[in-house]
């Protein structure tokens, strides 16, 4: 069955069709989780959280094609809100990066140099770069999830790659002016 179909009847109380679209998403869910709060028990309690509240609001849903992007939506606010209550950083780790760059096959030079990288962006550069480069998304839907202007993303997008090949090219002194 098509994702929107399984939508619409997920819409209309079809327990069946939601539990299937939380099971096509949840390995994005659960590694954009991971990436912030870097840790299995309190991703898969933002997980748990983000599947309650989608459940329970999934009849406001007014974009049927649109489902993934707020699931996502919703899933980012609940780690904004664990990070917030815990008072932890946004920073992904290190280790938490190089298990998503295993997962995806990137080049093992990658696997050394980008996590360290990524690690010194600002956390609104890494998060629009996990989610446009790891996960596929549009700007268009990066744009809803954060609730930022398309320009916006796009702007992000640009100085990230910008500050990515700083540091990446630059290597300690870089990391010397960041500090």
């Amino acid at each position: 069955m098509k994702q929107i179909n399984l939508v619409l009847n997920a819409i209309k109380g079809d327990e069946h069709s939601f539990e299937t679209l939380i099971t096509q998403e949840s390995d994005k869910l659960y590694k954009i989780a991971m990436l912030h709060v870097r840790n299995k028990e309190d991703a898969l309690d933002v997980i748990q959280d983000t599947v309650y509240k989608a459940f329970i609001s999934i009849g406001q849903l007014k974009n049927p094609e649109f489902f993934s992007t707020w699931l996502v939506k919703i899933l980012m606010r609940s780690c904004y809100s664990l990070l917030k209550k815990k008072k932890k950083t946004l920073l992904p780790g290190e280790m938490a990066l190089s298990g998503m760059l295993e997962s995806v096959n990137q080049k093992v030079e990658l696997d050394v140099d980008l996590p360290h990288a990524l690690s010194k962006l600002e956390p609104h550069y890494q998060t629009v770069i996990i989610l446009f480069y790891f996960h596929d998304l549009s700007i268009q839907s990066i744009a809803e999830s954060l609730e930022k202007p398309e320009g916006t993303i796009k702007t992000y997008l640009r100085r990230a790659r910008i500050e990515l090949k700083k540091v990446i090219e630059g290597g300690n002194i870089y990391e010397q002016r960041l500090v």
